[in-house]
């Protein structure tokens, strides 16, 4: 969600944002939580997760339940995303069915190159 942080920053100025490092074994897909870091009434407020490219729903499910052990209810998680499969959006809506997806596009293969173009690492 880092890609969409500066966007998020220039129309609400004001906004406290946190941070959650995840990254996924890539030959196991779990995901590992590395970082978390959080305004402390976090869980007062209404959350807009933020991730790029939804593809298996591993990450965000584990993202869902950090916020969760900060006293974060799923009801009041938006997230946020460009892309989404099919199969992520089912996988966290299983887990979390109380949460909101926002997201640009839902299509069966996730454009993993999106990241690379972005950020000019291709």
């Amino acid at each position: 969600g880092e890609a969409m942080e500066q966007g998020l920053r220039d129309c609400c100025r004001s906004i406290r944002i946190g941070k959650i490092l995840i990254q996924s074994d890539e030959e196991t897909q779990r995901a590992k939580v590395y970082y978390a870091k959080f305004p402390p009434d976090i869980y007062r407020r209404k959350v807009l997760l933020m991730y790029l490219i939804l593809s298996t729903g591993n990450t965000v499910i584990e993202a869902v339940k950090v916020l969760v052990e900060h006293g974060v209810q799923p009801s009041v998680i938006i997230l946020l995303s460009l892309f989404s499969t099919p199969h992520g959006a089912k996988s966290i809506i299983q887990e979390f069915p109380e949460i909101t997806i926002l997201t640009t596009e839902v299509h069966p293969v996730a454009p993993t190159h999106f990241g690379q173009k972005y950020f000019g690492t291709d």
